[in-house]
């Protein structure tokens, strides 16, 4: 059994929702949220990979039990934080 097939449909689905949320609400100019890897880390947790944008730039974020984005990890050429987001995360 791969790592991904340890998390249900379900746990899937919310957590692709709560990035995407985060996602959104939180960073400038983006458009569409794509996944490409839903699975367990060495560390045991929950992480979502993806692109935005139609593969503008892409993203990789840790979940938490709770579904809230824990962690995000950005690559080059990422759409910059909202400017009211910045010292706070914005709601999602």
């Amino acid at each position: 059994m791969t790592a991904s097939e340890e998390y249900d449909d379900e746990t899937k689905t919310k957590a692709k929702k709560a990035v995407e949320s985060f996602l959104m609400n939180n960073f400038e100019h983006i458009v569409s949220v794509e996944f490409t890897h839903v699975y367990q880390s060495e560390m045991d947790g929950l992480n979502v990979d993806g692109t935005i944008n139609g593969g503008e730039a892409e993203f990789s974020a840790g979940i938490e039990n709770d579904f809230s984005v824990g962690s995000i990890g950005l690559g080059e050429g990422f759409p910059e934080i909202k400017e009211e987001c910045q010292e706070e995360t914005c709601d999602y």
